[in-house]
């Protein structure tokens, strides 16, 4: 990847398009903002093959951001992020719930780069 610098950030281009990245919201994503997207985002795909693996396949995942939260004092760092899985599907066992959530943050690699300096919660609920 190569990032060329704007007026009011940077800009990258991949196959699907152009990506604007930016401090200010007003121009374009914010750092923090994909760091925290990659990590929901892998946490989901990690987890809808792992659904699929263990039979029990999920017809939707919504992954809510409930926290971010950074330290303003060392350069705003993000120290916590808490995402919380909506999944559906009929076949679902809650009883393998937990271990669909252990081994999605072993298998994630986003989650796993940030082991050891940002705190990760993962949550769920299932709907039908």
């Amino acid at each position: 990847m190569k990032f060329e610098m704007t007026k009011n950030g940077f800009v990258t281009e991949t196959a699907f398009g152009e990506l604007t990245i930016s401090g200010n919201d007003e121009y374009g994503f914010r750092p923090y903002q994909l760091l925290v997207s990659s990590l929901a985002v892998c946490s989901g795909g990690v987890m809808r093959n792992i659904l699929e693996k263990m039979r029990m396949p999920a017809e939707n995942i919504t992954i809510e951001v409930k926290e971010v939260n950074r330290n303003a004092e060392i350069a705003n760092r993000v120290e916590k992020i808490h995402l919380h899985f909506i999944i559906e599907g009929p076949e679902i066992n809650p009883s393998r719930m937990d271990k669909v959530l252990e081994l999605t943050k072993k298998n994630c690699s986003m989650a796993q780069s940030v082991i050891g300096s940002i705190e990760l919660v993962e949550t769920y609920e299932l709907k039908e």
